[in-house]
């Protein structure tokens, strides 16, 4: 059940109102909190609500407002909570009408507020704060069409876009092979211990080699020194061990039909698929000698997290989610994101197509990287009149000074394109995009976008200062030209 809030709060938008003490207004909370779209958002947060009855849910302003606080202060759901408790400003940026001692919530509502909230919800209050129209982002025709179409309101192409793509990495443990069958093993161990509790293996327990199968791994693991001889050991006994006892289950279920769905929480019925799934790649990699195949999982508790080969200096390959994201004026936007990997070449048109839609007319130059210069792409940029940066194709012109500009402007303009880098950067160092820890496929998704979020936010709060403060400048050096000139009396 959920009541809208936003007439109350309302009540409360001045500082001045809250409670009995008066907050300063030029507080970062107070003013990040008259950036953001509350009684908008507080609409589609209700949609989410099917059911009229039971208890009130808390407000959407208190939902999004304390992962905001979380994504800025970088600690865990309790800290979130306790620095809520004690904090006025915190409390009045999460709509609350007066400040009080104790915890608005409980730590395990972040779960839910996050589980409530949707990526889509995220994307449309970042496109209301960075100044977007279009509500949802959909690019006409889907930006599949190669012909050029004329703009909304026929303007020319102004402004620039910037593309590229990363990995958001999830908080898991470095897969290897062996390490996942081991884990995968004790799972299957452990659905047989729950079968054989309830009464369906006829009195007496498969056989599983448990102890026998712990102490192989724990000597693999202790070896300093894994030889590739050593490791497909260890890989081949540990399938054969997994085999038996996903044989094992299975010989219980046929034995017992149904009785899976009906013993097994939900959660172990999710792991016992990813089991036989693991098995089945496993088995392919050890038998074709290789270590690649199509969605290879590399968790257990997190099997749509994928690897990501990047080719970065410090990691080869990371696990998590591939995001592409866009710069216009200096503010972020989400693009595409999929936990499988994708040549995000084949997403600028689609990028370039939801700009239009969004400010009328399509973006005078593109920056990207040299993977978005496809030929289908630089036919599409020259048939609307973008120019996409790089080297033109064919042969470097003849002329020593034409051939020195060009070189010129692709050395400035791969100077501008390090706009989303650093962003990136910031992201991944500042904020939590470099660590996802997040257990669920959404809430992972919905963690990315509050990034985002919470970056424009800043970046915005730090234009309005900046102009602030040159408009009080120049007010004081206008006060000071319309004094006249005092000059010293001299005696004679």
């Amino acid at each position: 059940m959920y009541k809208l809030h936003s007439s109350r709060m309302s009540l409360f938008d001045e500082p001045v109102m809250f409670g009995t003490l008066p907050l300063d207004p030029n507080n970062e909370w107070v003013k990040l909190s008259k950036l953001i779209p509350w009684v908008e958002f507080e609409y589609r947060y209700e949609e989410n609500f099917e059911s009229g009855t039971g208890q009130p849910a808390c407000s959407a302003r208190m939902a999004l407002g304390s992962l905001l606080i979380k994504e800025d202060y970088q600690c865990s759901d309790e800290k979130v909570v306790a620095e809520i408790a004690m904090n006025p400003y915190l409390q009045y940026f999460i709509g609350l009408p007066a400040f009080q001692y104790s915890a608005p919530f409980d730590s395990s509502m972040l779960t839910r507020f996050r589980q409530r909230i949707t990526p889509e919800m995220l994307d449309w209050v970042n496109d209301r704060i960075i100044g977007r129209d279009d509500s949802d982002g959909t690019p006409p025709n889907g930006g599949s069409s190669m012909e050029p179409e004329t703009s909304k309101n026929d303007e020319q192409n102004e402004g620039t876009l910037i593309l590229d793509a990363t990995c958001a990495p999830q908080n898991i443990r470095f897969p290897t092979d062996a390490s996942l069958l081991n884990e995968a093993r004790e799972n299957a161990e452990e659905i047989i211990d729950i079968l054989h509790a309830h009464g369906l293996t006829d009195g007496k327990k498969p056989r599983t080699y448990r102890k026998k199968a712990r102490k192989q791994y724990n000597s693999f693991s202790k070896n300093r020194k894994k030889t590739k001889k050593l490791i497909r050991k260890t890989i081949r006994q540990q399938l054969g061990y997994l085999r038996r006892d996903l044989e094992a289950i299975q010989r219980i279920e046929d034995c017992h039909p149904g009785c899976l769905d009906a013993v097994l929480p939900r959660r172990k019925l999710e792991r016992l698929y990813v089991l036989r799934r693991l098995y089945a790649q496993q088995r392919e990699m050890f038998q074709n000698n290789t270590h690649r195949v199509d969605d290879r999982i590399v968790s257990l508790s997190q099997p749509w997290v994928r690897p990501i080969v990047r080719g970065k200096q410090n990691a080869d390959v990371e696990f998590g989610a591939k995001v592409e994201m866009s710069v216009v004026d200096g503010y972020l936007r989400v693009e595409d994101m999929r936990w499988n990997a994708f040549n995000e070449g084949t997403t600028l048109q689609a990028s370039a197509e939801s700009y239009r839609a969004a400010y009328g007319h399509y973006p005078k130059r593109i920056l990207a990287d040299t993977i978005f210069r496809t030929r289908e792409n630089l036919q599409y940029c020259k048939a609307r009149g973008i120019h996409l940066n790089g080297p033109k194709l064919g042969k470097p012109p003849s002329d020593p000074v034409l051939r020195r500009e060009q070189r010129k402007q692709e050395w400035l303009e791969s100077g501008e394109r390090g706009e989303i880098e650093r962003d990136f950067g910031v992201g991944k160092r500042r904020y939590s995009l470099g660590c996802i820890v997040t257990k669920l496929q959404h809430t992972s998704e919905v963690a990315v976008r509050v990034v985002v979020l919470t970056m424009n936010l800043k970046k915005k709060l730090r234009l309005l200062l900046r102009l602030l403060r040159e408009v009080l400048v120049r007010a004081q050096l206008r006060r000071r030209i319309s004094q006249p000139i005092r000059l010293p009396v001299l005696c004679s």
